[in-house]
């Protein structure tokens, strides 16, 4: 007698993939895509040596970052700094 097999779900992967977008979603999170300048890559390696951080929190801190110096009229002072620091 031969061992049954269990029929694999073809869709499985799509389904969990759905479940866990959803979830994030109900979270009140985003997914966010972009590729990254060879500069931009070279200031993230850095951070995530020197941090931990994920890419989720490197992306949400950037973008918080980036938002306050926005809203307190720094940004051109932020940009100045990343152009004169090569960055």
């Amino acid at each position: 007698m031969q061992p049954t097999k269990r029929k694999k779900n073809p869709n499985a992967n799509a389904e969990k993939q759905k479940r866990f977008r959803e979830k994030q979603k109900a979270l009140g999170r985003k997914m966010v895509r972009g590729y990254v300048s060879p500069k931009a890559l070279k200031c993230y390696s850095e951070l995530n040596d020197k941090t931990g951080w994920s890419d989720s929190e490197i992306l949400s801190n950037a973008l918080r970052i980036t938002y306050a110096a926005y809203k307190k009229g720094q940004i051109r002072v932020l940009n100045q700094y990343l152009e004169d620091n090569n960055l």
